[in-house]
């Protein structure tokens, strides 16, 4: 009997990383159980593959009229509605493998519109990524907060009493606060999305990504976030394109929707553009590098089990392209 191979490509948006998973590289078949139980091993930060990783964005077919369907598996084996850096991954994946530069992936709500963009500098390739829908509905959020059927920009005194919060489904829920530098990198973040993530709380009972975000002048901000299903990331597009749109609504003055914003986060820097359709709702434009980071073959069999050993690594060398951009932009930031 042959060893059953498995290829996976590792990338990243912003050092969000991932491993992409095209089920058409599989020589057998995978369940939903083992998908999930394969995402738990492979991202492990401890004894995963190569450092482990956010979680796998796991590529089928899709229905007609878009290039590919992207489901996003968390590194605790749950499933994410949408992923902003890794769709720009998935993207780029798809545009490389198709020749297309402009098309629509399936997600779990939405097609969504990506595109190529200008590279953020030499060999760091970005994409553009439509992020939506929008919604500030306590349904959709899945949030219970007394009398209230949306939040923005108030208090949740469960949590903090000092603290304000606004609330938006992008799909996936996010809870985000502005505030001081020395809130931003204190423990405050870790404390409050534990408390919503880790073990039952009334208030969001299936989690929250949390993100606490600081303006640093008009049109730039930083957003650090703490992600349902992976913990501190060192960058989460969807709340990023969320605390765009929460900033833009607060802050007028500072930034409108149709003008760009940088967002800077520990593992680099995007550009983002809030939209408003003339119903009123909202979409935003997630600009970024998807980084593809090496080529990886492994047994199948074998990474079910956590068994890595004789896993092929091929560096594509664009991490260290990304890290001289990084460096830079976050220079730049202070």
């Amino acid at each position: 009997m042959g060893v059953e191979k498995m290829q996976m490509l590792k990338v990243h948006g912003s050092n969000n990383d991932f491993f992409i998973l095209d089920e058409k590289n599989l020589e057998n078949s995978i369940t939903e159980n083992e998908l999930s139980a394969l995402a738990r091993v492979v991202c492990d930060r401890q004894n995963g593959l190569h450092g482990g990783a956010d979680g796998i964005l796991f590529v089928t077919a899709g229905h007609s009229g878009v290039a590919g369907r992207m489901r996003v598996i968390n590194a605790d084996g749950s499933e994410a509605s949408m992923c902003g850096n890794g769709i720009r991954t998935v993207a780029r994946y798809l545009n490389e493998k198709n020749g297309l530069n402009e098309f629509k992936v399936e997600t779990m709500y939405a097609d969504l519109e990506v595109k190529k963009s200008e590279n953020f500098a030499p060999s760091v390739p970005a994409y553009d990524a439509e992020i939506s829908p929008v919604s500030f509905s306590a349904t959709d959020l899945k949030m219970n907060v007394e009398n209230k059927t949306k939040l923005i920009d108030d208090y949740i005194p469960q949590l903090s009493k000092t603290i304000k919060f606004s609330a938006v489904a992008v799909p996936n829920p996010h809870l985000i606060a502005f505030v001081s530098h020395d809130v931003l990198v204190g423990s405050e973040l870790g404390r409050i999305a534990s408390y919503l993530n880790n073990g039952k709380n009334p208030i969001f009972p299936d989690g929250v990504n949390v993100s606490f975000v600081q303006i640093q002048k008009p049109k730039q901000i930083f957003v650090r976030t703490y992600e349902r299903g992976v913990g501190y990331t060192n960058a989460c597009g969807t709340a990023m394109s969320a605390s765009s749109l929460i900033y833009v609504l607060l802050h007028p003055e500072q930034a409108e929707t149709g003008q760009l914003i940088s967002v800077f986060n520990p593992g680099g820097m995007v550009k983002t553009c809030v939209h408003q359709r003339e119903d009123g709702s909202y979409w935003m434009s997630l600009i970024g590098n998807a980084t593809f980071v090496a080529e990886v073959t492994v047994d199948q069999s074998a990474a079910f089990k956590g068994d890595f050993k004789e896993a092929v690594w091929n560096e594509t060398n664009e991490q260290d392209a990304y890290e001289e951009f990084a460096a830079q932009v976050q220079g730049g930031s202070r």
